[in-house]
């Protein structure tokens, strides 16, 4: 049995070839003059467009930025706004409905050991599933190519894969995913989805995790029973990771995943059926699973998450930002402590599904948009710039 759920997390040297680009639009663009407009006492910065439905981001030490697009690729947006040509050494996609190019991150010792991780959604005999993969980022391309993570049984939905990558202050990747909407593996513990994983940077499993030991869960397993996780951030002060995920009709969670804890999903539930009928038995709360530190109803659909440390916008210091896709804004969480005290929606009406929001070296935020030409915008306040 502990031999087949070995299987599920492998270290496995695929070095699978990014793909030529299929025509012009997907070669190295220049940059066009970068557009500022205030919106509602915000200031908004286009530093990059014709982004083909855009991400994940990641910044490099020397201010340029990693973008993923959907699709396959992977990008080097430079400060100025210039887009390279995709970078060689991505594997290949499963690019079916959410499935494609994930996120992407750093290792933490990356000025010295330049690896960069991916998530994406992997095709295999079944479908596709979730997949992590590190590669060393030289002269602009990937090398030495491998998949650390796949996320098993493969599916052929292609719907819900997640996925965030966040490193922890030791080291240690948490990967997120989705229930690829199948309902009964979320609560199954041997089986990939709906899960929180935590891994090594290489691949291999940490002493310490919950279910390690035992013939009938995962080894990777961090926290279960989530329903499709696409926003994840670190907490600054605690170390502690957040996370967020889209519920059905209603019922879109935030959430402080303890170590071998169930979420949830799909036993209870804040929303229901997009028929309108009831999940399951319909019930909210069971002995056994957890609820949300604060939740949306009607569902904003969230995805990328960050928490604001800089000192550039005073006002926003200590709070979490979280992109939101179907209601096309961000909303700004003030909190005390581990408690949600009130919550600004930001970007009403400016028309964008946002799909990943990050604190730039620079102390703005990075948003990237969610369209077939999606943009890499800079976000900061009009009164303070």
């Amino acid at each position: 049995m502990r031999t087949a759920l070995a299987s599920l997390l492998v270290l496995a040297c695929a070095a699978c070839g990014a793909r030529e680009p299929a025509d012009a639009a997907q070669a190295a663009r220049p940059a066009k003059p970068a557009e500022t407009t205030e919106f509602n006492g915000l200031e908004i910065t286009r530093v990059a467009q014709g982004l083909e439905h855009p991400w994940g981001l990641a910044f490099l030490p020397d201010g340029r930025m990693l973008v993923t697009e959907r699709p396959g690729r992977l990008r080097i947006v430079s400060s100025d706004g210039s887009v390279s040509a995709p970078v060689s050494g991505v594997p290949g996609v499963y690019a079916k409905g959410q499935g494609g190019l994930l996120d992407v991150a750093l290792d933490p010792d990356f000025a010295t050991d330049p690896w960069v991780y991916l998530s994406y959604s992997e095709p295999g005999e079944g479908g596709g599933g979730t997949a992590v993969a590190r590669g060393k980022l030289v002269a602009g391309a990937l090398t030495d190519v491998a998949v650390i993570f796949r996320q098993l049984p493969k599916l052929e939905a292609g719907q819900h894969f997640g996925s965030r990558l966040v490193f922890d202050r030791e080291g240690r990747l948490y990967v997120t995913s989705g229930d690829r909407g199948n309902w009964d593996n979320p609560q199954r513990l041997d089986r990939g989805q709906g899960k929180i994983f935590r891994i090594n940077r290489d691949g291999s499993i940490p002493a310490d995790n919950p279910f390690v030991g035992r013939d009938d869960a995962i080894p990777a397993v961090w926290s279960y029973g989530h329903r499709n996780v696409q926003g994840a951030a670190l907490h600054p002060t605690t170390g502690v990771l957040w996370q967020t995920e889209h519920g059905a009709r209603g019922g879109d969670e935030l959430n402080i995943p303890g170590a071998g804890l169930n979420y949830g999903w799909p036993v209870i539930t804040l929303g229901i059926n997009y028929n309108g009928q009831a999940i399951g038995s319909g019930e909210k709360t069971a002995e056994g699973m957890e609820q949300p530190i604060h939740s949306w109803t009607p569902s904003i659909a969230p995805s990328g998450l960050a928490f604001y440390t800089a000192d550039r916008f005073p006002e926003w210091k200590g709070s979490l930002f979280v992109g939101a896709l179907a209601f096309q804004r961000v909303v700004r969480l003030t909190l005390d402590g581990d408690k949600v005290v009130s919550e600004q929606p930001l970007l009403v009406d400016f028309g964008e599904r946002i799909r990943d929001v990050r604190q730039g070296p620079d102390g703005y935020l990075y948003l990237l948009t969610d369209d077939a030409k999606g943009k890499l915008l800079r976000l900061g306040l009009a009164a303070a710039k």
